[in-house]
């Protein structure tokens, strides 16, 4: 459901860049938009992974420097029958984690410090489960290509009027429409794509529920990492908040409903799903039979 919902939004999403482009921009405008939004978006392909893991003040470890994270890494990665991604700590006190890459044999997972300190292992199994669900179903390459079309319709907008959307006696929406369109386009291109990133989390919840095997406690560290990411702010976010969307859990303050105007779901609205889910398996949080006795277990120690 959620995979075709995805693809309704997207297509909307197509459809809006095309008739905006005809009406403000006419063909020119709208293949001139078109290119320059897909050189840009095609550089961010190749390099937003680097670009985002050294905004966020990365670094990578392997399995001497952190080698508990590590190695629950890498088992969940093998669960989840994806290549090992490269592995990083952000020295940041608000618990959060993202994934990026363009596919999964070029992925890279990160985590805060203050996610390591605040979760116990189950609950970081859980997050950095869901943050493999991400790569497994390439959400990185969707969120891209969502980016090129609305990156290509702000564009449109800035180009209208020196496309003749203003002076074409015969455009049907006249002046005064063309200046809405230039206004309600980007406006609308926002809203469809922060649909689809709220999408993909529900989607990433619930494969991480599978993979870790434990949707009570993937549900148990939304809930913490929500309320400690509204009281600890996360200065590498704020900084550069068109980002925001990569973090399991929005980093941004002042952002909690779960609206048109939010890249993330509400967490209650998540933690419940996955406490649904967790019914549908049968699973214990933290330990119990049922039917995911194959999912790894996780004992609380000091991390390395």
């Amino acid at each position: 459901m959620n995979t075709l919902r995805t693809g309704l939004l997207m297509a909307a999403l197509m459809g809006l860049f095309l008739a905006a482009g005809y009406l403000l921009g006419r063909q020119q405008g709208m293949f001139i938009a078109f290119l320059l939004a897909g050189g840009m978006n095609l550089f961010a392909y190749w390099n937003a992974d680097k670009m985002v893991l050294r905004m966020h003040g990365a670094r990578e470890v392997d399995r001497g420097s952190a080698p508990e994270f590590y190695g629950l890494v890498e088992e969940l990665a093998q669960r989840a029958g994806l290549p090992m991604p490269k592995v990083f700590i952000m020295d940041n006190p608000q618990p959060n984690a993202f994934a990026t890459g363009r596919n999964p044999e070029n992925a890279a997972v990160a985590a805060t410090t203050g996610l390591l300190r605040l979760l116990d292992r189950d609950e970081i199994a859980g997050v950095m489960a869901h943050e493999l669900a991400h790569i497994r179903h390439r959400d990185t390459l969707v969120m891209t290509m969502t980016a090129t079309i609305a990156g290509a319709i702000s564009m449109l907008a800035n180009f209208g009027m020196f496309f003749g959307g203003g002076r074409d006696r015969n455009n049907p929406l006249g002046p005064i429409g063309v200046i809405l369109m230039i206004v309600v386009a980007p406006l609308a291109a926002m809203l469809v794509q922060m649909a689809i990133s709220r999408t993909r989390e529900y989607g990433a919840d619930r494969g991480g529920a599978e993979i870790s095997g434990q949707p009570l406690a993937l549900a148990s560290a939304l809930g913490k990492i929500s309320r400690a990411a509204h009281q600890i702010p996360n200065a590498a976010a704020e900084a550069n908040p068109a980002m925001a969307h990569l973090f399991i859990i929005n980093p941004l303050s002042g952002m909690r409903m779960d609206n048109l105007f939010s890249t993330h779901p509400d967490p209650a609205t998540r933690i419940a799903e996955l406490q649904k889910l967790a019914g549908e398996m049968g699973a214990m949080h933290p330990r119990g039979a049922g039917p995911w006795e194959t999912a790894p277990r996780y004992t609380s120690g000091p991390w390395g």
